[in-house]
């Protein structure tokens, strides 16, 4: 299974985030799955890419050409496909995952995770949308989409698909589940 994630190229500033970005990366290593996910060697992005190609996965990097030509990108993986723009690149990691995981980050993650959210939603794609929520960081989307809910913009049946998640074992359940 190819597993899409977003999250930051930024390191960020709770310990927690390396540590549990390198697990699941390992995870996915392990378990057997692919990792798709943006192609940059910094932040929690290369750590997630190491932790992955450490424990013998394969991992596909997706880079629009400008973080290629500000030579951003990670050099050691399984295949490297540079994009036109953002756009191409949010497409292009949406058509090779199977299921999508956002881990925390900054507003890219959320541009890139909100389009899987709309698709997932409408059930123009039929995959798992799973927030890591770790140390509560998704809490206030959270409360979001349950406020759309008792608005009356949104409903549980058009939700459904979005999971919520504070752990790696959690992740692990969903995705058990439903592959």
């Amino acid at each position: 299974m190819n597993i899409t994630v977003y999250l930051g190229a930024n390191e960020g500033n709770d310990p927690a985030l390396k540590q549990a970005v390198q697990e699941l990366g390992r995870w996915i290593g392990e378990s057997g799955n692919a990792l798709v996910y943006g192609g940059s060697r910094c932040g929690l992005m290369g750590e997630i890419a190491e932790s992955t190609l450490n424990a013998g996965g394969e991992v596909t990097g997706v880079e629009p050409e400008f973080f290629v030509q500000g030579e951003l990108q990670h050099e050691g993986l399984t295949e490297l496909i540079v994009t036109k723009d953002m756009t191409e690149r949010k497409t292009k990691m949406i058509a090779l995952g199977n299921a999508f995981i956002a881990f925390p980050g900054g507003t890219g993650t959320l541009e890139e995770i909100a389009e899987v959210m709309s698709k997932v939603s409408l059930r123009h794609l039929d995959a798992p949308c799973i927030l890591y929520n770790l140390n509560g960081y998704y809490d206030g989307l959270k409360a979001l989409l349950g406020r759309m809910i008792e608005k009356g913009l949104s409903s549980p049946e058009r939700q459904r698909g979005i999971y919520f998640v504070e752990d790696l074992e959690q992740i692990k359940e969903i995705l058990q589940k439903l592959f």
